[in-house]
Parts: structure tokens; sequence; C-alpha cells
């Protein structure tokens, strides 16, 4: 029997999350055995270095007692592992996600891609813990340009929402259930997957994962 359990407003702790859309197809994986790959996802990286490890961990904080985790710890600073969701490909989405930056001494980020061609190719926006701050970017044949950020403190240890909404050629981005900027760009305008993000030595651990196709 699969592990994974994805549906819609069944399960998981975004049922009692207004900003989540009704909508939303909600990664729950509290059945997946722990120190395995979380089932549904495929795996790459942009830039160098050792690919992703990506894993099932125990965690107390999340209701489930489990979280999506990425464990390397490969310093490499061009560096960007992705867990690319495979049920989902869409240009028009909302995706909203908790996340806890966890280790990391080059960074401690985590972040939503969208309309992910590649995995040199598509949009992201992360929160970095070392550096404080939220940012948008495009990324285009494995270079990473910024479109807009924002400052606000992001702690290393505790649990933060993220969201991006993408719809034509506007993306909305918030931060702990608050709004924090839209940014307009082109670049990318057909459909693609999801992906959860991140940077160098990055250990960061993901829980209530929400994808919400929009009109």
């Amino acid at each position: 029997m699969r592990a994974l359990l994805v549906t819609a407003l069944i399960g998981g702790t975004l049922m009692a999350d207004p900003a989540v859309a009704e909508n939303a197809t909600m990664i729950n994986i509290v059945g997946a055995p722990t120190g395995e790959a979380p089932p549904g996802f495929a795996f790459g990286r942009t830039g160098q270095g050792e690919p992703g490890e990506w894993r099932v961990v125990a965690d107390p904080t999340p209701a489930g007692g489990k979280a999506t985790a990425q464990t390397s710890k490969d310093k490499t600073d061009h560096r960007f592992p992705l867990a690319v969701y495979q049920p989902v490909s869409t240009k028009n989405v909302e995706v909203t996600l908790r996340f806890r930056p966890v280790a990391g001494t080059i960074d401690q980020a985590g972040g939503i891609a969208v309309r992910l061609a590649t995995p040199d190719d598509y949009y992201v926006v992360r929160a970095n813990a070392l550096e404080d701050n939220i940012n948008f970017y495009r990324v285009v044949k494995g270079r990473r340009s910024q479109i807009k950020g924002f400052n606000a403190k992001v702690a290393s240890g505790q649990w933060h929402t993220l969201g991006l909404r993408a719809e034509g050629d506007t993306f909305t981005v918030s931060f702990d259930g608050k709004p924090v900027f839209t940014a307009e760009d082109k670049t990318f305008a057909e459909a693609g997957k999801v992906a959860l993000w991140t940077k160098a030595d990055s250990v960061t651990h993901f829980d209530t994962i929400a994808i919400a196709p929009l009109p």
C-alpha cells in the first residue's frame, strides 16, 4: 500500500488553516516510513555538489510527528536540492507549506518552486534564516536572478509558513500568514511542476504542504 496520502481536505493540520484553498491537494506523510524518501516525489539538483538527501524524518514538533527533510550538509554554495512533486503539473497555482530551518552554516533556507520545466528552469521563492529575508527568483539554465525581495525575521529552529501564488504574470508571496509582496515576470508562461527547494548545506524540514491549482 502506498504510504503517501494525497487527498483533498482529508487529514493533516492544514484543515484548520483558513489560508489554505478549499480545492487544495494536501500531502500527508504520516504513514510513510522514516528514513525513506517521501513517496510521490522525484529528486534533482540545480548547480553543483552532491545530490540532495530527501527523507521522511521523525520530528515531534508537527502534529503528525514526521516531516519531509533535506538532510545533506554539502557546503557547495551554488547547490539547490529539489524534491519535485510528480502528480501535479500546472501553470496557475497557489502553494502553501510550513518549513523549519534546522541547521546550516552556509545557508538555512527553505523554498517553493513552481512552473518547473527542468531542474535548471523554474521560479522559486525562498526564506533564509541566516539572512532574514524572503526572495523571489527566476532560474534560467541554472542561473538564478532575483526578481524581488523582502526583509523579515526568519527564526532558525522554528516553524514558519511560506506561500506562493502564481497567476499569469503575477506572483504573490506570503510569509507567516501575511502577504509580503507581489511581483511580475513573463519568463515562464507554461505549466510546470511544483517542488520543495533548499540551498547549500541547509537542513530543512517541511510540513503541511498544500497545492491548489487556480483557474
